[in-house]
């Protein structure tokens, strides 16, 4: 409320009709400066918006490391221009550089898979032809992002992905054993990483040897840590549950998933049973 001798004030609905207007103007991306209201120049100029412009020469502050789902690339974008810089090929196959054509690229799609699926795909081109890409993370050291690698799963095919971001090449693909699904992918962030931790979030047979296939009860989730270093799985610890995500903490001690089916079971309503998972 405005005090009666301040000479200044105008009414609520003053305000508000003139901010209405305004926003309407920045966001339908034209100006009203013949009716008194700010165009979206002035606006963002008064607002102390920040500058989002990145000329020619210039380089974005940050970098943003982008999904593509099923498109199975990892996507690089400029921040704050959000232009897209590269598309860097992961699980996927690209004509314009060879991957999944080349030698060196079917070393790296193939060199890391279990043996019953290297038989399974010898007659049938050798390799996935397909890829769900999610959560890539930028490895730490000290906590602090360090630009060596990023990780990345293949929730289609239970597959991790590392990405050198020296030279913004896929190097190393692995193929997690005992596990169906990776979703959820996270680092470890202290003293450096170090593990990655991969979320099982489907459970299959253990072992899945397709003799237990009308057993529930024999049906697990698996939890991964790879060593990021070499790509190797270094242990893995059946849970309960669905995982469905994951994070560590920083100081190395702990990390954390969410899970959903913590009933485990294996109709809607067996799994819905529980108030709260």
């Amino acid at each position: 409320m405005a005090r009666d001798d301040d000479k200044t004030t105008i009414s609520r609905r003053q305000v508000v009709g003139t901010a209405a207007i305004g926003a309407a103007g920045i966001a339908g991306g034209f100006g009203l400066g013949k009716t008194g209201a700010p165009t979206p120049a002035e606006a963002q100029t008064r607002a102390g918006a920040q500058k989002i412009e990145v000329a020619p020469g210039e380089l974005d502050e940050y970098y943003v490391f982008c999904s593509s789902g099923q498109s199975g690339e990892m996507r690089v974008l400029g921040l704050p221009s959000m232009r897209e810089l590269m598309r860097v090929p992961v699980f996927n196959r690209c004509s314009a550089t060879g991957w999944g054509q080349t030698n060196e690229s079917l070393k790296v799609l193939t060199e890391g898979m279990q043996p019953a699926t290297r038989e399974f795909l010898k007659n049938r081109g050798g390799t996935f032809m397909n890829g769900d890409l999610h959560h890539p993370h930028v490895s730490f050291t000290d906590g602090t992002y360090d630009g060596r690698y990023a990780f990345m799963n293949d929730k289609a095919n239970s597959r991790v992905a590392r990405v050198r971001l020296d030279i913004m090449k896929c190097d190393k693909i692995i193929e997690l054993p005992n596990q169906h699904t990776v979703h959820g992918l996270r680092l470890q962030k202290y003293p450096r990483t170090g593990y990655v931790y991969c979320n099982g979030e489907d459970g299959v047979p253990l072992p899945n040897d397709g003799k237990v296939l009308d057993k529930p009860k024999e049906y697990h989730s698996i939890f991964t840590a790879l060593d990021g270093d070499t790509m190797k799985v270094v242990w893995q610890v059946i849970v309960s549950g669905n995982l469905d995500n994951v994070d560590s903490d920083y100081q190395g001690k702990y990390c954390f998933s969410t899970c959903y089916n913590s009933e485990e079971g294996v109709t809607l309503a067996e799994m819905t049973a529980s108030e709260q998972d």
